[in-house]
């Protein structure tokens, strides 16, 4: 226990002098580096108390307890560094995001390592008496796991057939996820205490109309119990934060857009977390929307690096493509996202089709007039937008308050009756004199031109010199995987039945909803959206997990000189998948839930594959401590199936004590909803690995090595 300390005393001071902060992933790596930073200290006070068990308490005694176990300990924390390492090179976002993990853990079990070598001999020389009546004979520790390791040590047969059906199993937890039994995702939703109602109306609404739509959703959220206040801006943006930088919320300036900031209760007191609480309110305020005729999206706080949008769907064309058949593409795209079960919030980058009316003036009648073409301008903006004359300074306003000079509504259809007044000295006039100027006219709009209706110019988009039109989308229930595969399996193929999406997997992708798209555009999912991170942080972990092994086997290969062997004790990472996938599947038996039409699933996230790769570094410990074990056995000339029961009776404890309190330093992060999948997955890999590591490594180590003698270490 006094390890706790020590190593959280040096970790925060090298924390200190690395420029680390304490925050939310920081607090959560050394949490996680509570379970594994007094492994190193159980397994040496454990092999030290067998010894003092045999009666014998010297220094000797303590030192040769603690070299027997020097080289496991040694090689155990490598394992976790190595493990640990690869992420410190995470590429984009997530890099920085999770860099504290890679940095926080290493650093506490090489202290815990440190202790473990020097503070727990010398506590247990002071501490520690020899208690040789406490001595328990191996053979009466062996019981249960002799009866279940000796059968198949015994016939190379029900080996085999062991072994055969691990793999079997291995398999089957290894397609769970493209079954889509086990949901997959970037980063779990996070519990916030607030969220967005972005308001988006046709663009021809006034601001009027826009502020009585977002007025009609305030007042049906101001009767949920969960929420405590809210703020509205209509025809403004809200003040800017990440996401809203993202997803260029503050460009939204227009009559026709609106946004709530709605506060919620503290996480504390409230039963639903505010992701179940969103989805329980989605239909009631889709309701609202459609009856007043707008676009209400509701928008979550992400827990990681902030996306346009969940599922952006990028149009291309060639050279000769219209830009007005791309916008004709994303609209397809998004009719055929919104047939998608669990597809939400969908919306183009193309704004709704309209008309304007454009006066041309004619440019001979205006010219002998002496009206310009800026005064015509000018006499219209005045028209249609009024004009500030001036200021009042009130006392119940913030800023000054503007007087707006406008044309009364009823009468902005009669433009013709509209009279300009043109510039002097343009017009002569002849008198008795000579020529003069003409009194400044005042000509009526309708005898300098006519007015014309055309089609609204669309902002046309680029990326990479090529124009792009979007489509976007939000998911409810699902994740954003499931829908891109299952959306753009059905394009461009005949049309089938429709399928549930409980029948679909990643095998056979596709709803039965034929859709296609004009000839010449191409759509690519990978772009701006939460896609495009899924696959390279996933990219990037899996290649942080390849190095993390390859590097274990060559260090361990380079300490034991055997290839075999190190497969042997490396033959506890993919143990883990038999615990991870199917506690995966459990959760989601247990824990999920449906909120209305929604589904509300556990999800397999970046986080959770983070502790797949921890749990390379933890559980070769477990491998590790029973191969020195059996080594040692084999050199003083016991027996290899002796050696094999013996290794397992006596490191059993130490094992279990090992794994013990890597799920108990975890069961508190399983609170959080971004780091529990880290958790769980560490959890569920630790027991499975630990349950069958124990069986596992001995009958393996029986069928590579058999009866042949063992190589000593100088060998």
């Amino acid at each position: 226990a006094l390890a706790v300390p020590i190593c959280y005393g040096f970790t925060l001071l090298i924390d200190y002098a690395a420029g680390y902060t304490i925050n939310r992933v920081t607090l959560f790596a050394l949490i996680l580096a509570l379970g594994l930073l007094v492994d190193d200290p159980i397994t040496g006070v454990d092999n030290i108390e067998r010894h003092l068990a045999a009666g014998r308490a010297t220094t000797d005694d303590i030192t040769r307890a603690i070299m027997e176990i020097r080289m496991p300990l040694l090689m155990s924390t490598i394992a976790i560094v190595i493990a640990f390492a690869p992420m410190h090179f995470m590429t984009g976002m997530m890099g920085p995001y999770m860099s504290p993990m890679a940095f926080n853990v290493p650093v506490a079990v090489l202290v815990s390592t440190a202790v473990a070598f020097l503070v727990t001999p010398w506590l247990c020389k002071q501490l520690l008496r020899p208690r040789a009546d406490a001595a328990v004979p191996v053979e009466a520790r062996q019981g249960l796991y002799a009866r279940l390791v000796a059968p198949m040590l015994e016939s190379r047969r029900r080996s085999w057939l062991f072994l055969g059906a691990l793999a079997a199993a291995f398999v089957i937890a290894v397609v769970l996820p493209f079954l889509r039994v086990v949901p997959l995702k970037l980063l779990p939703y996070d519990n916030k205490n607030e969220f967005q109602v972005i308001i988006d109306a046709p663009e021809a609404t006034t601001l009027e109309r826009t502020d009585a739509a977002a007025e009609r959703i305030a007042n049906f959220l101001a009767t949920v119990p969960e929420i405590r206040a809210m703020v509205a801006y209509t025809g403004n943006h809200s003040p800017t934060d990440f996401n809203g930088m993202a997803r260029h919320y503050y460009q939204r300036n227009a009559p026709n857009d609106a946004e709530l900031r709605v506060t919620l209760a503290d996480k504390y007191a409230r039963p639903q977390q505010s992701h179940a609480l969103i989805l329980r309110l989605r239909p009631d305020i889709a309701r609202i929307a459609a009856e007043t005729g707008v676009i209400a999206k509701l928008v979550e706080v992400p827990p990681g690096p902030p996306v346009i949008a969940s599922i952006v769907a990028e149009l291309y064309g060639s050279a000769t493509t219209s830009y007005a058949t791309l916008i004709g593409a994303a609209r397809t795209t998004a009719g055929r996202l919104a047939r998608e079960p669990g597809v939400v919030d969908i919306d183009v980058s193309a704004a709704a089709a309209e008309t304007r009316r454009v006066f041309v003036p004619d440019q001979e009648k205006a010219a002998l007039s002496g009206v310009s073409a800026d005064a015509i301008a000018t006499a219209l903006s005045i028209v249609v937008n009024g004009r500030v004359v001036t200021y009042v300074n009130a006392p119940t306003e913030a800023a000054p308050l503007p007087i707006r000079v406008r044309v009364p509504y009823t009468l902005r259809s009669d433009l013709g009756n509209l009279h300009i007044k043109g510039l002097s000295g343009i017009a002569k006039i002849r008198s008795a004199g000579g020529v003069a100027d003409a009194p400044t006219p005042l000509v009526s709009l309708a005898e300098l031109g006519h007015f014309t209706e055309r089609d609204r110019d669309q902002q046309i988009f680029h990326k990479d010199l090529r124009r792009v039109a979007y489509a976007f989308a939000e998911v409810a229930g699902r994740t954003p995987a499931e829908v891109i595969f299952d959306v753009d399996a059905d394009r461009d193929v005949p049309t089938t039945a429709a399928r549930a999406v409980a029948g679909r997997t990643f095998f056979n992708s596709g709803g039965g909803d034929a859709w296609t798209l004009p000839k010449g555009v191409d759509v690519s999912w990978s772009g701006e959206g939460e896609w495009d991170i899924t696959l390279r942080v996933f990219r990037d972990l899996g290649i942080a997990f390849g190095i993390a092994i390859i590097a274990l086997f060559l260090v361990i290969w380079f300490q034991t000189g055997r290839a075999a062997l190190t497969a042997i004790i490396l033959l506890a990472i993919p143990l883990t998948a038999l615990g991870i996938m199917p506690g995966f599947v459990l959760l989601n038996l247990l824990a999920s839930h449906q909120i209305g039409e929604y589904a509300d699933p556990v999800m397999f996230t970046a986080t959770a594959m983070i502790g797949m790769i921890a749990l390379a570094g933890i559980v070769v410990r477990n491998s590790l401590i029973l191969i020195e074990f059996i080594e040692h056995e084999r050199e003083r000339g016991t027996s290899l199936d002796a050696a094999l029961l013996r290794a397992g009776a006596i490191r059993a404890r130490p094992v279990l004590l090992t794994a013990g309190t890597s799920v108990l330093g975890n069961l508190v992060i399983t609170l959080d909803p971004i780091f529990s999948g880290l958790a769980w997955a560490i959890i569920f890999g630790v027991a499975a690995s630990t349950a069958f590591t124990l069986l596992v490594v001995p009958v393996v180590y029986r069928l590579v090595y058999g009866d042949r003698a063992c190589p000593t270490h100088a060998d």
